[in-house]
Parts: C-alpha cells; sequence; structure tokens
C-alpha cells in the first residue's frame, strides 16, 4: 500500500529528492563552508559521516521492516476508512492538504521539544546531539529507536487528523531535506538568513540548538518552520559565542568518541 504519483511510488519519490538534496548540499558544503573546524574536515569528519550515514540506513532499515509503507501508509488506511477531523469538516482538498502539513510540523517541534524535557527519551536523543561537528548527515543521525518512536507519533497524527496521502508524502520529503538544511555547514548571506528564518530555520537558527550550552540547546527546536519557537518563547536569534569558537555537541563527549558507530548506537544504555 503505497502513494503513486505519475506513476511513481513513496519510497521512489523520497529516495530521489533525498539524494538530489543530499548531494547538492554536499557540494555546498564543499564550495561554501560556513566553518573550517578539524570536525569538519579530513579524517575526522570522514569517520563522522561513516557513523552519521551507517545509523541513517540502519534506522530506514528497521523502520522499512515494521512499517513497509511509512506515514503515507497509515495516511492512506485513514483515508480508505474516513478517520480523522479533516475529512469531517469537508474542505477542499488544497485547504486540507496545507492545513495538515502545517498540524505534522507543529507536532514534530512538539516532539523535538519532548524528546528534551523527558529524561528517558532525551537519553535516545542525545545521539543526535553528542556529534561534534555539525553538517548535513548531523540531520541524518537519528538513533533507530528515535525514528521508531517518531512514526509511531506522526501516525497517530496522521490518524487523528486524517491528513491526505499526497501531503503526509510532501511533509516526509520537505522534513528530510529540511533536517539536512538546517543542520549543514553552509554560509548564508546576512540578509539572506535573515529573511529566511522568518518563515523557515536556516543553519544559523539551528547551530545554536547544538550548543553544547545547555542553556542555548534548550531554544530553536524548529526543523522545518520556524513560527513554532516565536510563538512558545523557545527562539534564541544567536548564541552568546561566535559560531568560530561555539562548542558544539554535549559537554561530557568532547572527543572523537561520538564518531564511532557501535558507541552511538550504545549511548541510550549508558549511564548519563
Amino acid at each position: 500500500m503505497t502513494v503513486q504519483i505519475f506513476g511513481i511510488g513513496e519510497p521512489a519519490w523520497r529516495l530521489t529528492f533525498f539524494a538530489a538534496i543530499f548531494l547538492s548540499l554536499a557540494v555546498l558544503e564543499l564550495a561554501h563552508p560556513r566553518l573550517d573546524r578539524p570536525e569538519l574536515m579530513r579524517a575526522l569528519k570522514a569517520r563522522r559521516w561513516f557513523t552519521n550515514l551507517s545509523i541513517l540506513v540502519l534506522s530506514s532499515l528497521m523502520l522499512r521492516v515494521i512499517f513497509p509503507a511509512a506515514a503515507t501508509g497509515v495516511a492512506l488506511y485513514a483515508d480508505a476508512h474516513g478517520y480523522g477531523i479533516l475529512p469531517m469538516l469537508g474542505l477542499p482538498p488544497f485547504v486540507s492538504g496545507v492545513l495538515a502539513f502545517v498540524i505534522l510540523d507543529f507536532a514534530i517541534w512538539l516532539e523535538h521539544v519532548v524528546f528534551h524535557k523527558v529524561p528517558l527519551f532525551w537519553r535516545i536523543h542525545r545521539v543526535h546531539h553528542a556529534d561534534t561537528g555539525l553538517d548535513l548527515t548531523t540531520g541524518l543521525r537519528f538513533h533507530p529507536l528515535e525514528i521508531l518512536l517518531s512514526i509511531l507519533w506522526k501516525s497517530a497524527v496522521i490518524m487523528a487528523i486524517g491528513a491526505p496521502p499526497v501531503s503526509v508524502l510532501i511533509f516526509e520529503i520537505v522534513l528530510n531535506g529540511a533536517a539536512m538544511f538546517n543542520h549543514a555547514n553552509i554560509r548564508l548571506p546576512a540578509r539572506a538568513d535573515c529573511m529566511l528564518r522568518r518563515v523557515i530555520v536556516t543553519p544559523d537558527m539551528h547551530s545554536v540548538h547544538h550548543s553544547a550550552e545547555p542553556s542555548e540547546t534548550d531554544t530553536n527546536y524548529g526543523f522545518n518552520l520556524s513560527i513554532w519557537d516565536r510563538l512558545f518563547s523557545t527562539y534564541l536569534a544567536r548564541s552568546k559565542h561566535p559560531p568560530e569558537t561555539m562548542q558544539i555537541g554535549l559537554q561530557p563527549y568532547h572527543s572523537p568518541v561520538p564518531a564511532k558507530l557501535f558507541w552511538s548506537l550504545l549511548m541510550p544504555f549508558r549511564k548519563i
């Protein structure tokens, strides 16, 4: 059970957009890097990329085994059975699609906050924050357990609102691309960053969230739309440290250790 657009299934659409966005950002990181720090260069970068991409592959394989149709399959099921609030409202398809996209974006923002605030979930989410560098692969470094919990949460929201399947597919593609973009080590012109962050989360905005300062980590939770942090007073424009000296990661783990694959996979089960 999958969404078909122009005869192409959901996995193919997602993989195509993922590859295009990943390659584009990788080229931009090489051509216009925001920072030239050791963890973003040469051997350490290669180890980080191997670990982060390996975690992505493991998470994707697990998700496809447990949820073969992923979030779009849940949306198709809800649509076929008339579940959810949006179908009951009788709104035009475009309006329902836009509302579903915005609601799902808020749901992901809320999920992110919960993963920081609830100790059990933070044990899992800190795998993402342990990365000592910040580039597009950090946006893919989520422990398989976090991916599993995330799809369960998204599925519940999709069923509750009756999100249109195509809207869910578009949201999943945008969310994946936005996560890579706002973690990317790319430099945007100051004016462009200022204008963009009024609507979406930019790399400079999200980098504050990866600061080793706990007070700064507790800000800028958004992955796509920036409105939620502004509405709920979790927005911080800048770190108190300049980008060149701001420590990235978690204070107890400022070493090459988080670049190790098995160490990262076992991190949720270690003492904090």
